[in-house]
């Protein structure tokens, strides 16, 4: 029997091929395009712990990044506009990378437009926010948060700001009239255990 050869356009092995060494060189090791419910959650979550166990970050730092990651996550799986299907599970493309002594996450998903001065003006505040008063923060919306139309509490940002270690940094990008992608990236550094 003769082996059939993988026909493929050799333009498309060079763009695979650029963007796999730009997803090196930026210290991206894992990348997903999709939809977000719980199975993928957990299992991003099961290999982001492994690769943290494996390297030399002390507990507290492993800690935030996964509770970060896992966050990131149900946001992503909640509240992304771009429904999938009848079960209401978000849409999305989600990174984790290592550079340096830094950890990040940068996730991107649509959003309406009607929705992005709401989203930007939390993301403002959250950001100008010093860590006291995240967690004040965090207090008054476990106290008197009501919960939105997608069965949010407005937590996830918050508990993502209180965990990272920087501003989170975000653009939204104007797809048409209706649409923007929106792009998150969370910075959480690294400490060497000695």
């Amino acid at each position: 029997m003769i082996e059939k050869k993988f026909d493929i356009d050799p333009h498309f092995v060079i763009a695979i091929e650029i963007i796999y060494d730009n997803l090196i060189s930026n210290g991206i090791n894992i990348v997903y395009i999709g939809k977000f419910n719980h199975n993928v959650i957990k299992m991003f979550s099961s290999m982001a712990e492994e690769d943290m166990k494996n390297g030399t970050l002390d507990y507290t730092t492993q800690k935030r990044v996964y509770h970060a990651i896992v966050e990131i996550l149900q946001n992503m799986a909640r509240h992304s506009d771009e429904i999938s299907d009848k079960s209401n599970v978000g849409r999305g493309l989600f990174m984790i990378g290592k550079k340096r002594n830094k950890y990040f996450i940068i996730t991107s998903n649509r959003i309406k437009q009607s929705h992005v001065p709401k989203v930007e003006k939390s993301l403002q505040e959250i950001n100008n926010a010093s860590l006291d008063e995240l967690n004040e923060m965090h207090y008054e919306q476990l106290k008197n948060g009501n919960l939105s139309e997608k069965g949010g509490a407005g937590l996830g940002l918050i508990d993502i700001a209180r965990k990272s270690s920087k501003k989170i940094l975000y653009n939204f990008i104007p797809i048409n009239k209706h649409y923007s992608y929106f792009l998150m990236k969370v910075v959480i550094d690294k400490r060497k255990i000695k």
